[in-house]
Order: structure tokens, then C-alpha cells, then sequence
């Protein structure tokens, strides 16, 4: 059976960075390079695939930086950024702001393609230069007081998509503590929904994008 076709627009204002994508992608047979746009604004004026993935650059002209992101969500896409910008302000501000992933411009080829490939799969995505700028967050985790050494173990997996029996596995504890311990995080957090939890991993340092290959999921 054929591979399903990725189909994905591009927004990024740098002519050259621009083409050498959009031919990278022309010439992977599992994509499909619908709207190229400069800007999200006109972006947001031509022609768009129904629920696309985007390759988002954060330094735009117009909307630009975590708006981008908001601004092309908004229109119903998913984003991967590809950024020049890989401060931590800028990771999880994008990240926070709904971005499915996250790639430095130094990434190559095969990471860009990859890093599509997990996005489309519905994983999240992180450069792995980006694992320092992310892990450093982690360090301090006595920013979560309320929360135990495990159950920030058990929400980082979460957040890393793994279901509860991955979860369960990977930390050598039964499917019906890992949920007990979720029960728990949920409590302390006022969160209920495993999407809005992920992105508060995000925004607390706590998801480990560096032990997860890169991988997190919503």
C-alpha cells in the first residue's frame, strides 16, 4: 500500500531559503507542496490546502514569532517551525502558542523531512540541538513544588505522547498507578484534557524533549 501523502505549505521570507524547501520537498515523493507564502498575510490571501501542515519561519515580516503561529492555527493547519530563532523564549513561546514542533534552520534535509513525517503522524517535534534550550527549564524543577519528583516523570512521558501502558512500561510501574499518578497531576494542575497538560509541560519546562528522541505528542 502506498504511503499516505503529506500535503504542506510553506511561509518563510528568505527567497533562497524559500526555494531550496519548497525543491526538498518537490522532490520527496511523499509530499505534496501546496500554498508558498512569504508572509502569513499572504498566506492568509491565496490558495490553502485544507488542514496542511506549514513549515513556519519565526522571523516574518508583518505577523511574525508566537502570533505567526496563533494567526495559522487559526486558519485550521498544523506548525512546524523553522526558525533561525532557537531561544528559549522563542521555543516555548511557539510551542505554547500551538506549534506542533519545532526545528532549527540548521537542521538538514533528513531532519526537515522527518521532523514532517513524526508532525504528520501527530507527534510533536523538536530539533535535538534544541534539547539544551529545552532542558535547561527542567533543571529547576522546584517551580512545581506541587507536584512529586514521579508524577513530573510520569506527565514529561505524557507529554512525549506515550500512552499510559508506554508510560507504564518505561518507568516499571502497572498501567493503574501511572493513571493514578495522572488522577493526581490532574488534580494539582486543574487540567483534565492530556492536550491541555501537554502544553503545560511545555510551558513549565517540564516536557524532556532531549530523552524522547525529539518526539512529543499532543
Amino acid at each position: 500500500m502506498a504511503a499516505a501523502v503529506i500535503t504542506v505549505g510553506i511561509i518563510e521570507d528568505h527567497p533562497l531559503y524559500r526555494t531550496a524547501v519548497a525543491g526538498l520537498l518537490d522532490a520527496a515523493p511523499d509530499f505534496d507542496l501546496c500554498t508558498v507564502a512569504g508572509s502569513v498575510a499572504e498566506f492568509a490571501t491565496t490558495r490553502q490546502c485544507p488542514n496542511c501542515l506549514v513549515l513556519l519561519d519565526m522571523g516574518l515580516p508583518g505577523i511574525r514569532g508566537a502570533a505567526a503561529v496563533r494567526a495559522v492555527t487559526g486558519l485550521g493547519h498544523r506548525v512546524l517551525v523553522l526558525s533561525a530563532e532557537t531561544g528559549r523564549p522563542e521555543v516555548r513561546g511557539a510551542m505554547a502558542a500551538g506549534a506542533a514542533g519545532y526545528l532549527s534552520k540548521s537542521a538538514d534535509a533528513d531532519e526537515i523531512l522527518r521532523g514532517l513525517r513524526q508532525v504528520a503522524a501527530g507527534h510533536r517535534y523538536a530539533s535535538a540541538t534544541l534539547a539544551p534550550v529545552l532542558a535547561n527549564d527542567r533543571v529547576g524543577q522546584s517551580a512545581h513544588p506541587e507536584l512529586s519528583d514521579r508524577e513530573i516523570d510520569v506527565l514529561s512521558w505524557l507529554a512525549a505522547g506515550e500512552r499510559d501502558e508506554d508510560i507504564a512500561r518505561t518507568l516499571k510501574i502497572s498501567v493503574r498507578t501511572v493513571r493514578s499518578y495522572l488522577d493526581r497531576i490532574r488534580d494539582k494542575t486543574g487540567l483534565r484534557r492530556r492536550s491541555a497538560l501537554t502544553r503545560y509541560a511545555i510551558e513549565h519546562g517540564v516536557a524532556d524533549f532531549g530523552a524522547t528522541s525529539g518526539r512529543l505528542s499532543a
